[in-house]
């Protein structure tokens, strides 16, 4: 079938609007997003047919950056840096039992040879950053939890590729060295932890010096150095996915102009990629295939929730203060999306003979994982007793306009426990000339700021300021006593 330029422009148009109501809809099932979207895209392979794994492999790679990119902005470094050891254990020890224990199963069930087993499970080995930031973000599960999980999902697709990317070498290459291994292996996650500091430090430095026409161009030059992390990570033959995350992390948790354009724009970004990169993932497979390998693709999800999965979590936290519950949950969390899948298309890129089973395997186990382990995740959370009592959600949207080429911009920042403006009234704070209080957010209501205004630990306040008195305006509501005083100085 043949389609006009203005025909695929509408297809795209309804594709977007589809998965925006899917989207919707899935939260209120409890359902990840991911189903929706490889349905419809299983659903159109009937009437448009698409089989070319590099460019869904292309796409899925882009689309990945920018969802690890977006997570790793969101995520809180005084959340991970509690929980720092355990992810990581899970990222590379907990990948590799999966993957030796599932592959082993995979070997007897689908009749590969050792490597191959070993490949798949390699592919299936990493739980996936888009389906767990998607899953846990609106859950009220106690947040140690969902740190670990959000950080072992945005570290371990590293692990992931690293396994996939080797044992697809040592099948074409049998003789290569097990020592070489070792090296690159530690070449990759090292160099590329390095970049992603670098970067992110570079990043951030741009982003506060630059000054740009308008509050737009922040958002595309975030994303720009993101992008350009990966590919110079990657040009090193080191992890650039790894690198993009630390990266990330460093962006979100540092003091950014226009820090809420760019999160916000990296979010609805990150939205449109996943929607997109499922559906053309649903595009690849066919789905009369799929019931070929059914009991194959059963037994297969079984092993890998029920056996592989809890091996790895167990034996990479042996060390953890986390209790067994807590492991119960964390073995059950892990849900596979669109990494696997797209990690499913290297063989098939490399002409393995037996890469297409391979591929409608492992998308039967990612749909079976995001069927089963994503609608169950709350209802699990509640009977462990690992719920909290309510979702922290933001409150408050607050949108800017660009302010050209001024110096001035809003900031937004938390008073702190330990602020000497704490209980003062504003007319008694003295700010800097050019300091201004928009607004006032406490308990989830907004207060216009006047003179005789309170303001109090925890509330968030709007401040516009010049560039250059920002780190005072930070000292004197976040600081202590000294820091307030030398700041207003």
């Amino acid at each position: 079938m043949t389609f006009s330029v203005d025909n695929i422009i509408l297809i795209f148009a309804v594709l977007l609007t589809i998965g925006v109501m899917t989207a919707k809809f899935s939260s209120r099932l409890g359902l990840p997003s991911l189903v929706f979207f490889i349905a419809v895209g299983m659903v159109l392979s009937h009437y448009i047919y698409f089989d070319n794994a590099k460019l869904a492999q292309l796409f899925g790679v882009i689309a990945l950056i920018i969802i690890i990119f977006d997570g790793g902005l969101q995520t809180k470094w005084t959340d991970v840096r509690k929980i720092i050891v355990p992810s990581s254990m899970l990222a590379t020890i907990g990948v590799f039992v999966t993957t030796i224990i599932i592959g082993v199963f995979a070997k007897y069930v689908l009749g590969l040879t050792w490597l191959e087993g070993l490949l798949f499970g390699a592919i299936v080995g990493s739980t996936d950053a888009a389906a767990v930031f998607a899953v846990l973000g609106n859950k009220n599960i106690k947040k140690r939890l969902t740190s670990t999980l959000e950080a072992e999902s945005g570290t371990n697709d590293p692990m992931a590729v690293f396994l996939t990317v080797t044992i697809i070498h040592l099948i074409g290459q049998p003789e290569t060295g097990f020592f070489g291994l070792i090296l690159r292996f530690f070449w990759e996650m090292g160099f590329g932890l390095a970049a992603g500091l670098l970067f992110g430090k570079l990043a951030v430095w741009v982003i506060n010096k630059i000054n740009l026409d308008s509050s737009g161009l922040y958002p595309v030059l975030s994303l720009a150095m993101a992008v350009l992390t990966y590919a110079l990570t990657t040009a090193a033959n080191a992890s650039g996915l790894l690198a993009v995350y630390v990266m990330a992390v460093i962006v979100g948790n540092s003091d950014l102009t226009f820090r809420h354009s760019i999160i916000r724009f990296n979010e609805g970004l990150a939205w449109m990629m996943q929607i997109l990169m499922f559906i053309l993932l649903g595009l690849l497979v066919f789905p009369n295939q799929l019931v070929d390998i059914v009991w194959e693709g059963l037994l297969l999800s079984i092993v890998l929730m029920i056996v592989a999965r809890p091996a790895g979590v167990f034996l990479s936290m042996i060390a953890s203060k986390f209790s067994l519950k807590e492991k119960l949950f964390i073995s059950w969390a892990g849900l596979r999306g669109a990494v696997p899948i797209v990690l499913a298309t290297y063989p098939m890129l490399a002409g393995l003979e037996n890469s297409q089973l391979i591929f409608n395997v492992v998308f039967f186990v990612v749909l079976t994982s995001a069927l089963l382990q994503g609608a169950t995740l709350t209802p699990l959370a509640n009977k462990l007793k690992l719920s909290e009592s309510k979702k922290n959600s933001v409150p408050h949207s607050l949108e800017l306009i660009s302010i050209g080429r001024t110096n001035n911009e809003m900031v937004e920042l938390e008073v702190g426990e330990g602020a000497a403006v704490s209980g003062k009234e504003l007319k008694d704070i003295e700010l800097p000339n050019d300091a201004l209080i928009t607004a006032v957010i406490r308990n989830e209501k907004l207060h216009t700021p006047r003179g005789e205004t309170n303001i109090f630990s925890g509330d968030t306040l709007y401040i516009l300021v010049s560039k250059k008195n920002r780190e005072k305006i930070k000292a004197i509501f976040q600081g202590d006593g000294h820091e307030a005083a030398e700041s207003s100085e």
